[in-house]
């Protein structure tokens, strides 16, 4: 009897696992699986296999303007949305922990982004970026077609998409920047710091894992962004916005190319894994650094 329920007590941890497990395989491990497959063949209208092709589909998106532009236009949105998430992010973090009134409604309003979904975020502000009713022309007294103009449309989805990522980031930062012990801040105003010095000689490097690890995030959500594009410009003006993840609907429900819609996931998938490989190398090293170097001051 002993031994039975000490059996069930070592197996009762892995049956919790289960539920988790076939929801794993049947929504994430099969169809990724099924995006291999389909990547090596030529398909039907449906999206079943009609012919077995090998390596043409990749081979051929690396020959198609239209998928090396939509690379292209996805590394430029990409250093974009990343760069100014992440600054305007560290801006208002350090706001927000300074000393100042009503600290809790603006650190609200800062997070605010992140409980609005990207499509609802997309319909306001296709209204405030309308060339003849939209508030920013009206502000502005321009009548600029930020959605029509391939000079400005991917101006306008990048603003959309920092200002939805802006949430996360401030979040994060500001618990970075409040686990940075008051003793540093006290040691450089000692030494005559100002305000910016402080920031910059004692924030940014005891937060820098913090700095990596949203780095890395921010630069995986770029690459996947999809919404704001669908329902902002849908690719155009001139294929002006036509990332990557936009080019994977078009040739699957467009054009009916689902083997090199396949193609093209399996390389963004590749593309997002490796930068993300590369900058977690980086961020392990750094950390370690900062680990030495705090060791020694320690010492």
């Amino acid at each position: 009897m002993k031994s039975k329920k000490s059996f069930f007590r070592t197996v009762e941890p892995y049956l919790y696992l289960v539920p988790v497990m076939i929801l794993f395989i049947l929504f994430v491990f099969w169809p990724f699986v099924k995006t291999i497959q389909l990547s090596f063949a030529r398909t039907t209208p449906l999206g079943q296999v009609a012919q077995y092709v090998g390596l043409d589909n990749y081979t051929n998106i690396f020959t198609d303007g239209t998928f090396l532009n939509s690379l292209v236009t996805t590394l430029k949105f990409s250093v974009m949305r990343v760069i100014l998430s992440i600054v305007l992010g560290f801006i208002l973090a350090i706001i927000s922990t300074e000393k100042i009134r009503a600290k809790g409604f603006f650190r609200t309003v800062y997070a605010l982004p992140m409980a609005i979904s990207a499509a609802a975020a997309s319909v306001v502000f296709m209204f405030i970026f309308h060339s003849s009713l939209g508030i920013l022309n009206r502000a502005l007294g321009t009548h600029i077609g930020w959605l029509t103009d391939k000079k400005y449309a991917l101006i306008a989805v990048t603003i959309v998409s920092v200002w939805m990522a802006i949430g996360m980031n401030f979040i994060y930062l500001t618990a970075a920047i409040q686990s940075v012990p008051a003793e540093l801040y006290e040691s450089v105003a000692l030494d005559g710091a100002n305000f910016f010095q402080k920031h910059r000689h004692v924030t940014i490097p005891s937060i820098s894992p913090t700095l990596f690890f949203l780095l890395i995030i921010n630069v995986i959500n770029s690459v996947q962004a999809y919404a704001e594009f669908k329902m902002m410009t849908q690719g155009g003006p001139a294929e002006s916005t036509n990332v990557i993840v936009y080019e994977i609907y078009q040739e699957a429900f467009i054009n009916s190319r689902f083997g090199v819609a396949c193609a093209v996931d399996i390389f963004n998938q590749g593309f997002a894994c490796s930068e993300s490989v590369i900058l977690f190398v980086i961020l392990i090293i750094l950390t370690a650094l900062q680990f030495r170097l705090e060791k020694k001051v320690t010492y």
